[in-house]
Order: C-alpha cells, then sequence, then structure tokens
C-alpha cells in the first residue's frame, strides 16, 4: 500500500486534501496518471497546502457547474432503438456512447466518461442509469431500450417492457387508435403497416435473388455437363476408327 494525497473526491476513497493508502497498482494506473492525487511526500504535501485555495475555488466553479448541468438532466428520458429477439433480447447491448448519443438527440451535452452503467443493459425495458457530473454531484436518467419509437411510447406509458409480439402488437393498436397525449410527432398507424410493407419486399427480393443464384448454378452445372460429354465422345470414336483401318 503507498499513501496519496487526493486533489478531488474520489467515491469510497476519501475528499479532497485527505491522505489515503491504496493499492500501488490503483495509484499507478488510474490516481496518478489521471491527475486525480499526488504522493504523499514531504514536498507534495507541502505544494498541495500552498495550491490548496486556488484547487478548491475550482473545485467549487465546477460543481456549482455540474449543479447547474443536473437540473436540466435529472431524470431525463431517452430512447435508444434497438433490434431484439421476441422476448425482448437485444442483438447486442446498450454502451455509454449510445446514451450519449440519445442525450445529444434529446438536446443535452454530456461526455461518456459521465456515464456509469452498473449492469450492462441487454434486454428492452426502462433503466436507471446513473450519470456522474463531477466527483461531488451525480444524477440519473432513464434509458428506454425499445425496436421502434412506437414501442417506447407504450413502454414509457407502461412503465415497462413489452416483451412478446403479440403484446407489443395489442399495445400499439390500443396506444395508437386514438390519439396519444404526447405522441402525435413521434407516432401514427401508418409507420407499422409501412414497416410489414418493407419487410415484405425486402424477404420477396432475397427469396428472388436465391432463385435467380439457383437457376446461374444450375446452368452452369448443365453447361459444364455438355462440355465432359463432347470432351469424351472424340475419345470414344477414336477406337472405332483404329479398329476398322485394321480390319
Amino acid at each position: 500500500m503507498i499513501e496519496v494525497i487526493l486533489l478531488e473526491r474520489i467515491e469510497r476513497l476519501g475528499n479532497m486534501g485527505q491522505t489515503v493508502k491504496v493499492r500501488p497498482g490503483f495509484a499507478r494506473n488510474f490516481l496518478l496518471p489521471k491527475k486525480k492525487a499526488l504522493r504523499a511526500t514531504k514536498a507534495n504535501l507541502e505544494l498541495f497546502e500552498k495550491q490548496r485555495a486556488e484547487l478548491e475555488a475550482r473545485n467549487a466553479k465546477a460543481r456549482a457547474a455540474a449543479e447547474a448541468l443536473m437540473k436540466e438532466v435529472e431524470g431525463l428520458k431517452l430512447v435508444v432503438i434497438r433490434q431484439a429477439s421476441e422476448m425482448g433480447q437485444l442483438f447486442g447491448s446498450v454502451t455509454s456512447r449510445d446514451v450519449v448519443e440519445a442525450a445529444v438527440e434529446a438536446g443535452h451535452k454530456l461526455e461518456r466518461s459521465q456515464i456509469h452503467i452498473d449492469m450492462p443493459i441487454k434486454t428492452l425495458g426502462l433503466f436507471d442509469v446513473k450519470v456522474k457530473l463531477h466527483p461531488e454531484v451525480t444524477t440519473k436518467v432513464v434509458v428506454n431500450v425499445a425496436r421502434s419509437p412506437e414501442e417506447a411510447v407504450v413502454q414509457a406509458q407502461k412503465g415497462a417492457a413489452l416483451i412478446k409480439a403479440k403484446a407489443e402488437k395489442a399495445e400499439v393498436e390500443a396506444a395508437f387508435g386514438a390519439p396519444v397525449e404526447g405522441a402525435a410527432e413521434a407516432v401514427t398507424e401508418e409507420k407499422p403497416k409501412k414497416a410489414a410493407k418493407k419487410a415484405k419486399k425486402a424477404d420477396d427480393t432475397e427469396e428472388k435473388a436465391e432463385e435467380e443464384t439457383e437457376k446461374k448454378a444450375e446452368k452452369k452445372a448443365d453447361k459444364a455437363e455438355k462440355k465432359a460429354d463432347k470432351e469424351e465422345a472424340p475419345k470414344a470414336k477414336k477406337p472405332a476408327a483404329k479398329k476398322a483401318k485394321k480390319d
């Protein structure tokens, strides 16, 4: 264990100005290179005391800015659209980058380093995600992971994920059979129909491409077989011609 002087508050470790003992690896790989701490030497202790007032003033300014931003993003509801199975399992997972991009779309600038996802998000649903704006300022946003904007609206209303396809269809039809408050711009009944038509068209195109590929393969095989037959025919005639000459 080695002693370091904290230059800012570190969760579960201490506050600015405290001298704490940490593992050498944690100090070398995180605290020291990130300038979050200094080695607790006599010279560094004296240096910190000289700069304490400046460091505290800088920290107070950063904290005030973070608190102002917290008022804007606290409880913010972000929508992330992802492909998933009928049982709600995502094909992948939601990352801090996805949360940042959703925040930017909502008009709020966040950094990836500020997003802390405690447990991997690998299913549809609503998730509380911690946002650390400053060592002393933390808030949460709600990440709504859905397969479509329509589904996201229904999930927000229900407060839970739509797991099965039948349940999803029933909820969407019930929700958008009549105008939904706050969803006029986001969703209409035509969108699911268009998506279904588009998916059917894609399937038809894929089937047609497969049929054409199979036909080409068959033609190529027939051509190769005919070529092989032509090459075999002269070979069969030559022995017969030689036999005729001998006679």
